[in-house]
C-alpha cells in the first residue's frame, strides 16, 4: 500500500488510525481539510479515531513533511498533503473556501523586489482574503 510507504519513508510507524487519516487525506476532493473535517469522514467511514488521535497524527504528519498546516485568518488550522509543489492561495471570507492558484507573473515580481532590496527569498506564503462578486 502506497500509504504504508510514505509513513514508512517518513520515520513513521504503520498504525491502522494513521493509515486511515493518510488514506482520508488523499482520496478527499477537497484538498484542505480542517482536523475536524478528517474527524468527520472518519466517523463517515465507520473508522474508531478520536478526535484527539487526529490532531496528533496530522502533527505528526507536518513534522515528518508529509502534510503543510495553513493557519489562515478567521479560521482553524486546514491541511493539506505537501506535494512538493508551490502554489497560493485565495480564502473565500464568507464561507472559508480554499482556492489554489498558480502565478508565474506574481512569483517573478517577488523575486525583482527581493532583489532589488539585496535578500533572497527562502520560503514565502501568499493568501488573499476574497469574496465573490456581486
Amino acid at each position: 500500500m502506497l500509504e504504508n510507504k510514505q509513513l514508512k519513508k517518513a520515520g513513521l510507524k504503520v498504525t491502522l488510525p494513521r493509515v486511515k487519516i493518510m488514506q482520508i487525506l488523499e482520496s478527499s476532493e477537497e484538498r484542505h481539510l480542517s482536523a475536524e473535517d478528517v474527524y468527520k469522514k472518519l466517523l463517515e467511514a465507520g473508522d474508531d479515531v478520536g478526535l484527539a488521535t487526529v490532531y496528533r497524527v496530522l502533527t505528526q504528519f507536518e513534522q515528518a513533511g508529509l502534510v503543510t498546516r495553513h493557519n489562515f485568518e478567521g479560521g482553524h488550522s486546514v491541511f493539506e498533503m505537501d506535494d512538493g509543489e508551490h502554489h497560493d492561495h485565495m480564502v473565500n471570507v464568507d464561507d472559508g473556501t480554499v482556492i489554489e492558484f498558480i502565478s508565474d507573473e506574481i512569483e517573478e515580481l517577488q523575486h525583482k523586489i527581493a532583489e532589488k532590496h539585496g535578500v533572497e527569498i527562502v520560503d514565502h506564503s501568499l493568501v488573499l482574503y476574497v469574496r465573490p462578486k456581486k
